[in-house]
């Protein structure tokens, strides 16, 4: 086992960063940043969206430890005062993970070229940025709808907690092999009109949204943003890949949704 950490920069993550460095030490477990086994990451859940990122390329070869040194997030299993029980679960350590659907995001450009396949956890969006965005949306290669409105987002299971529930779509539970389709703001009247719902994807079927070109977009991939005036179409699909966590313990996926969303539910009888 080799284990690489990730912190934010709040001073109580660096703080925790740094005490759960001096307890592996302890512990004889090796501390390896550049080719880590398990990543433990020390903040929220964008911290967890940074190191997916920063070790996409070893996706199925690395396991990945959430702590929260702030409110409870989905990513996050382990509070900050819990160290030396996580540390104890490391060297008892056989292999045990959980794993979640990934998204993949391909884009081709006016002159016919195609971009590499970038994978995300939570999901994709885009938006044209200076006017209504037209797209052709097709599932399958099947044309499903002539879209209008501010933009499109598709999102996995784990990201249906995050901006596709602001936007009025489903909590997916992330054992769902399935991705989800949601509308930004769409037009809907006698003239235009797209179906304007949340849409659930089926694990062999994949979205192909086509531009108008030579326009004005704005791609979001889970927290990055990227600007294009060359982008034709996007193509998004489940991935082959899947994101592993340890599985030590493993938060109720509901009981998660609870206390994000709702809070103590009283009996009113």
């Amino acid at each position: 086992m080799k284990v690489a950490i990730v912190s934010n920069h709040a001073k109580k993550s660096k703080e925790v960063a740094a005490e759960l460095m001096r307890l592996l030490a302890n512990a004889q477990i090796p501390i390896n940043q550049e080719q880590p086994t398990v990543v433990i990451t020390v903040g929220g859940d964008g911290t967890l969206l940074s190191a997916f990122h920063k070790y996409h390329h070893l996706i199925d070869d690395v396991r990945f430890i959430g702590v929260h040194t702030g409110h409870l997030g989905f990513y996050t299993d382990w509070r900050d005062y819990e160290l030396g029980l996580l540390v104890s679960s490391l060297q008892e350590d056989q292999g045990q993970s959980v794993s979640y659907p990934l998204l993949d995001v391909q884009l081709t450009f006016n002159d016919g070229t195609a971009s590499e396949v970038q994978t995300v956890l939570n999901e994709a969006t885009i938006r044209n940025t200076v006017r209504t965005m037209v797209a052709k949306v097709a599932i399958k290669d099947d044309c499903f709808e002539m879209y209008r409105g501010d933009g499109l987002s598709v999102s996995t299971p784990t990201g249906s907690t995050a901006y596709s529930k602001s936007l009025g779509g489903a909590v997916v539970h992330p054992r769902v092999n399935a991705l989800q389709l949601n509308e930004i703001a769409s037009i809907n009247n006698r003239v235009y009109r797209s179906l304007g719902s949340p849409m659930i994807i089926a694990p062999d079927e994949w979205i192909t949204i086509e531009l108008k070109q030579d326009d004005h977009y704005q791609l979001h991939l889970d927290h990055y943003v990227r600007q294009y005036r060359n982008l034709c179409s996007l193509k998004l699909a489940l991935s082959q890949k899947r994101i592993h966590f340890v599985s030590y313990r493993h938060t109720h996926f509901w009981s998660r949704v609870n206390d994000a969303f709702i809070g103590t539910v009283k009996d009113d009888d």
